[in-house]
């Protein structure tokens, strides 16, 4: 159920093979959730600028079912964008992360959605 995805303007032979593998265990760390249910994706090679230059720079976004608040995402920030700094080259200040809390009602799985599957 959560989801962290990442379009930037970085080229797909520079994304690491194995950064959405790295990433998975890492995101599903902080979020305090099931590996199983993670996903991350990136989406490389978007024309891009941010703050007026085609610095390597990213656009991401966060989506759980619960997990996320004014604290939490304070605490998923950090760990967040240190990944993508460490892996990808994306200095922390070329980078926004929106936070969605989506309801159970809302993400569907497996036919359903998770309201029906765990209430």
């Amino acid at each position: 159920m959560p989801h962290f995805r990442i379009e930037t303007n970085i080229p797909s032979d520079k994304i690491p093979k194995d950064f959405v593998l790295k990433a998975v265990p890492v995101l599903a760390k902080a979020l305090g959730k099931p590996e199983q249910y993670c996903v991350v994706s990136v989406i490389p090679n978007v024309a891009m600028s941010f703050g007026g230059t085609t610095d390597p720079c990213a656009i991401a976004n966060l989506m759980s079912i619960g997990a996320l608040g004014v604290e939490q995402n304070k605490k998923h920030a950090k760990v967040l964008f240190e990944l993508v700094e460490q892996e990808l080259g994306i200095k922390n200040d070329r980078m926004y992360i929106t936070f969605e809390d989506n309801p159970t009602g809302n993400v569907g799985f497996k036919g359903t959605t998770f309201h029906a599957l765990f209430g």
